[in-house]
């Protein structure tokens, strides 16, 4: 009733594929990579877009953003550009952009250079900004250590959620 239809002759003509690999869609297509709830991944995750864990990852992640369930455990270092912190993470964070959520607990110091708290957050460790390192250069070996909380020069260590 409202489509046109088109009388064709024979059987439809078969189709070859031009090229044996098939298509992949580029990194920045929108749609992340997810660790499901369910699964636990051992190793390192490397991406040139986006990650989310719901999951369980013991070992190293590199994307250009990570979003971290609330649920989610992540025990390895973390370098991206932009993190998202709901869940817990035990390692190093450093990114352009780190946001924790009320309900992110992080063990582990982090380098930053945006960084935003809600009030409940868990941190145990130094939190630093990053001062010209880009993400890929391998680590926080450059980095020198952020003071600690008995230090009079405005470093930032807690071990105890972070009130509003």
């Amino acid at each position: 009733m409202f489509s046109k239809t088109k009388e064709t002759s024979g059987s439809p003509e078969p189709v070859t594929p031009t090229s044996t690999e098939p298509k992949r869609s580029p990194a920045n297509s929108g749609v992340p990579s997810i660790i499901s709830a369910d699964l636990k991944i051992t190793g390192n995750l490397r991406s040139d877009g986006d990650i989310q864990v719901d999951g369980f990852v013991e070992g190293d992640i590199d994307s250009a953003t990570l979003t971290v369930g609330e649920g989610a455990q992540v025990k390895g270092h973390i370098s991206c550009d932009a993190v998202r912190i709901c869940g817990t993470i035990d390692g190093a964070v450093k990114a352009k952009s780190v946001v924790m959520a009320k309900s992110a607990r992080v063990i582990g110091d982090i380098i930053h250079d945006s960084l935003a708290i809600e009030a409940g957050a868990f941190i145990e460790g130094n939190i630093k900004r990053l001062e010209g390192a880009s993400r890929s250069s391998g680590g926080t070996s450059n980095v020198t250590p952020a003071p600690t909380a008995s230090s009079s020069s405005g470093g930032s260590q807690t071990s105890k959620p972070l009130a509003s």
